[in-house]
């Protein structure tokens, strides 16, 4: 139990970090597959998927409540080193998904799936450099619609690897005041501050709705493709894992490489494929 409360830990630090995808963290941890099955089959099978489920998602409550506070200074203050930690996450996954395709005759249309969603990944955060304008999150019955609809696009985006649920919602002017306003919920609870409480609830009840709603969905889709077209599903996503990487570098700000940050940063990468790679046994 304690294993999966780690591995939503990393999975929901993940989805909050612009460039980094909580799907490809998924594929890193080796439960990508089980995850999916678990949302599709949630009642058919019920008490064991939700056995499974629940430290995840405990993970990811800690993970995300932690972040909102902490996620911003870590990148203001050791921004190589936090950034090479999770491309060494990502690429500590890439053992256990090669296995999936190891052994199998490798066709054109292989390579295509996964220079597609390479370039995909790519191409995505090279558009991502400005947030656009930030989202009106006052309460009225359009926002409520508006943030359930942006919860199903990002749970969508999250749940596929490779695809960074973050990057899109700051595409679409909703990471900071979303980030914000869960930052503000927890402070008001910690503080009994209820009229802080209601206003959160106001935004996060609708866009969680919608990310419960577009994770069923996208869970469902996905599974169809992995059992009609499972190779071309596993070279997709090593082409999106390849492509993380260089997205967290585009997405990244960086200051001048000094030998300290140059070592540290190393080390950070050798720690994040290590962890990766033992969460995923």
């Amino acid at each position: 139990m304690i294993k999966n409360v780690l591995k939503g830990i990393v999975i929901g630090i993940a989805n909050i970090v612009p460039g980094v995808s909580g799907g490809t963290m998924m594929v890193a941890m080796g439960i990508y597959d089980k995850l999916i099955h678990c949302i599709t089959h949630l009642f058919s099978e019920f008490k064991k998927n939700v056995l499974f489920l629940a430290p995840i998602a405990i993970g990811m409550v800690i993970a995300i409540a932690g972040s909102s506070f902490g996620l911003t200074w870590l990148f203001e203050h050791f921004p190589i080193q936090t950034n090479l930690l999770f491309v060494g996450l990502i690429l500590g996954g890439l053992p256990a998904i090669w296995k999936n395709v190891k052994g199998s005759k490798i066709r054109i249309g292989h390579v295509i799936a996964g220079v597609l969603f390479l370039a995909l990944v790519v191409g995505m955060a090279a558009m991502g450099e400005s947030e656009g304008a930030s989202a009106d999150l006052s309460f009225s019955l359009a926002n409520v619609l508006i943030l359930f609809g942006v919860g199903i696009v990002a749970s969508a985006t999250m749940v596929i690897p490779g695809v960074s649920g973050s990057m899109v919602l700051m595409l679409m002017g909703f990471y900071y005041p979303v980030l914000n306003t869960v930052k503000d919920f927890f402070t008001a609870l910690a503080h009994l501050d209820f009229n802080g409480i209601f206003t959160g609830c106001g935004v996060l009840i609708p866009f969680g709705l919608g990310v419960v709603a577009g994770m069923f969905g996208i869970a469902k889709l996905v599974e169809i493709i992995f059992e009609k077209f499972p190779l071309y599903a596993y070279w997709a996503i090593i082409g999106l894992i390849v492509a993380s990487p260089f997205a967290i570098l585009l997405m990244g700000s960086f200051p001048a490489l000094t030998i300290v940050s140059v070592v540290t940063g190393a080390v950070a990468l050798v720690v994040g494929i290590a962890v990766a790679i033992k969460l995923g046994e």
